[in-house]
Parts: structure tokens; sequence; C-alpha cells
């Protein structure tokens, strides 16, 4: 049975929208959210945190509009094949998808794994330790990139690799992705919103992917039906709350860097720890 009702669709909805595309592990404040409302995770629960991540990925569409559906009108090099012409003016989304074939491939590989680890509330905890401690020193580790930096087929199949140890919970796809553009010269602009460009396809796959698993099925399906009205509400909140997200994002990592969410995740960490030790019930929506 689904115990969310409407207070609680609001609030993980403003958790998935704010914390999806900041680098400090959209899993991890999920968990506390579920416990502090005090969600049960049933299925529904389960599909309801993964289909509102289409308001989050709208989101993106939304405010990069001109650069997610502007062509290259450039002229193609001299000697171009018809090939090549094609991938020239398709550019933008060609360097999206090499940079999603790594996480795609690995996803249908080891999707079973994958879930394994995601019912670990404590390898959540202590990836967003490590992935905090490492935030303190990364804008030493990678300086501040350099606007000239062009984002070739090469950088963005390493950046398609980093994102693919997102897959391990609680090390959260932004900040890997983001890390992986810094370490390709990127800026950290550039690199965050390479990392939201990229969010739409792998997002989108693996949101696809568990529903057409929940509609299958048809308990799940039945259930999904009847409370469309939450799934419409969620969607609609994380939408727009991931959309303030993302513009306060930009602007804070510009000036500041990322020291402050490296403390916010050792800080949110050490809290699941904390409340594990002291016998909470914590679950992985």
């Amino acid at each position: 049975m689904n115990n969310i009702d409407l207070f609680d669709t609001i609030i993980i909805a403003i958790v998935e929208g704010l914390t999806e595309f900041l680098p400090v592990s959209s899993t991890g404040h999920m968990i506390i959210a579920q416990s502090a409302l005090g969600v049960e995770s049933t299925a529904f629960v389960k599909a309801f945190t993964f289909i509102i991540q289409f308001g989050a990925i709208l989101s993106v569409v939304v405010l990069y509009w001109k650069r997610f559906f502007k062509l290259n009108r450039k002229p193609a090099p001299e000697g171009a094949g018809a090939f090549k012409r094609f991938l020239y003016k398709y550019d933008f989304y060609w360097k999206l998808f090499v940079a999603f074939i790594p996480a795609a491939v690995l996803g249908l590989l080891f999707s079973d794994a994958i879930d394994e680890m995601l019912e670990s509330v404590e390898v959540v905890a202590v990836t967003l330790i490590l992935g905090g401690i490492f935030m303190l020193f990364s804008d030493r580790i990678f300086n501040k990139g350099s606007e000239k930096t062009e984002l070739t087929e090469k950088k963005a199949f390493r950046i398609g690799l980093f994102q693919c140890i997102s897959m391990i919970p609680g090390v959260s796809r932004s900040m890997a992705t983001i890390v992986g553009g810094m370490s390709q010269k990127l800026t950290r602009k550039a690199a965050a919103e390479f990392s939201f460009f990229l969010a739409v396809p792998t997002m989108l796959a693996a949101t696809l992917f568990k529903m057409i698993n929940l509609i299958t099925d048809k308990e799940s399906f039945q259930e999904l039906k009847e409370h469309a009205d939450l799934l419409i509400i969620g969607n609609i909140v994380a939408f727009i709350v991931a959309m303030l997200a993302i513009k306060f994002f930009i602007n804070f990592v510009t000036k500041y860097g990322f020291k402050a969410f490296g403390w916010y995740r050792i800080i949110i960490g050490s809290a699941i720890l904390i409340m594990l030790l002291t016998g909470h019930d914590l679950s992985i929506a």
C-alpha cells in the first residue's frame, strides 16, 4: 500500500529538485527525507522517486533551450565526407551520445549489482564523506580550466567514464561528471553545464528502464494510475525547484568553487552514519 500523502510528495520533490544537479548525492538526501517523514519504502515510493526525475530533466531542457536545440551552422571542414558533415552539424548531440555510452553499457551489464549496492545505506554514507573530502581539494587539483578548451569526442567519452563512478550510491552523478569535465581542462562553469546536459539522456534512460518494468507489472501499474495526481504534483515541484537550484549552483560554483559542497557532503554522510548507529531504520526509496 502507498503511505505517501500530498505533504510528503511536495517535500520529497523539493529534495529531488534541490539535490539532483548539485554534487551532494540526491540518494543520501532521499534517505534522510524519507526517514524524517516516516515514509515507508514501498514499491510506489521507489517508483515515485524515479518518476519525478522527469521534472528535473525537463528543467535542464527549458533553462538551456537555445543550447539544446541549436545545430552547428558552421561549414564542415573541407574534404569531410557525408557522415563527418552529419556529425559536425549535430555536434552537440553526438558528443552527448559519446559521453552517454559508458554508463549505458555498464548499466545494462551490471544492473543487478548496481541495484544491490543501492540497498546499502552504509555505502551511501561512506561515499558521501569520501566524496566530500575529495571536493575540499578538487579546486586545487584541477585549478580553473580554460575558456579556450574545446570539448572533443575523446574528452566527452572520458567524462562519460567518470559518470560511471556515480553508479556507486552516494558518489553523485553531478559530482562525478563535473570532476570529469574539470579533469579535461574545462572551466568549472563549462564542466557543470555539460554535467546538466549529460543528465538528460542518462537520467531519462534510467527512468524509462524502471518505468517499463513497472508498467509491465499489473499491480504496480494499477497503483501508479491510482496516484497519478501525486506523480504530476511531484514532477511540477521538482521542475520548479531544479530550475532554481541550477541557477544558484552555476553562480555559486563559478565564484566560490566546490569546498562548501565538500563540507556539506561530510556533514550529511556523518548524519546518516550517526542515525544508523543510534538505531534508526533507514532505507533507500
